[in-house]
């Protein structure tokens, strides 16, 4: 391929890209197709075209080209994502091959471990799930990514005590990791140690003062501590002005052990300040 064509192409797939980040799915699509008539496998254009057809809800017809691509050898980005959309379209056994064929590849593609594990957790395989990612962090002891993994699965199969311990390292390692700290906080609340857990609620509540789900879970680590003056601050500010968290608000409440019980939501609306 000459330097000329080179440049187009790699205009052309900037141009791609872009309209992928403005949500242009058509426009994207419309590129590479265009690229991929020159070149059927070229693999960011089949890339860009897959995601394309992803975002406009076309997964099954993504498959052909991704298909195309991967039979040229080792591409983990490609065979993974071909996992998935094989996985989506009803074709688990296929898909599941796929990934399991990329996941024995080295060097590791480490996102196929994870879609690998997320696809047999759906499945309710937990304990391949669970193996497949600590596959992973052999390969990979310091990945962020796999230990927070690790600890939803745990947390979904409630060894909760194994899952706050991954979660903690997790976080020691990569204490900026607000997704970490969530879900290290919600373990923490079913593993009964509620000071810890409002910590980490309170960290990222620090950085995202308006997300009321982890409000609300800062409510219940606060409930269960004693302190219902500061648990029922943190409902007043999840419902001001929005009247149809008041639900959740009830729930909060009604099922800590320091809560309180309401009989309609009016009556909560109404001692939160809701009305």
């Amino acid at each position: 391929m000459s330097g000329n064509q080179n440049n187009f192409l790699a205009r052309a797939l900037q141009q791609g890209a872009s309209a992928l980040r403005a949500r242009q799915f058509a426009q994207a699509e419309q590129i590479a197709t265009s690229i991929l008539k020159s070149n059927r496998k070229d693999r960011h254009a089949a890339l860009l075209l897959a995601h394309a057809l992803m975002g406009q809800k076309r997964e099954v017809e993504a498959i052909a080209p991704l298909e195309r691509v991967a039979r040229r050898g080792d591409d983990g980005e490609v065979e993974t994502l071909l996992g998935a959309l094989l996985c989506g379209a009803g074709r688990a056994t296929d898909g599941l091959a796929q990934l399991r064929r990329t996941v024995a590849r080295r060097p590791p593609y480490l996102p196929s471990f994870q879609e690998l594990a997320g696809q047999l957790a759906k499945a309710g395989q937990y304990d391949e799930a669970i193996s497949t990612v600590e596959a992973g962090l052999a390969l990979a002891p310091g990945s962020i990514d796999l230990k927070l993994d690790l600890g939803r699965l745990l947390h979904d199969t409630s060894d909760f005590a194994r899952a706050a311990s991954v979660l903690t390292a997790a976080r020691d390692a990569a204490p900026g990791r607000l997704d970490v700290l969530n879900q290290l906080g919600r373990v923490l609340v079913l593993h009964g140690d509620y000071a810890a857990a409002a910590d980490a609620f309170r960290r990222v509540l620090a950085q995202y003062p308006d997300d009321r789900s982890t409000r609300a879970y800062l409510a219940t680590s606060l409930f269960e501590q004693g302190e219902r003056d500061a648990a029922e601050a943190a409902l007043r500010s999840i419902i001001r002005g929005q009247p149809q968290l008041l639900g959740r608000a009830a729930f909060v409440m009604a099922a800590a052990s320091h809560g309180r019980f309401f009989f309609s939501q009016r009556d909560v609306a109404k001692f939160l300040g809701g009305k």
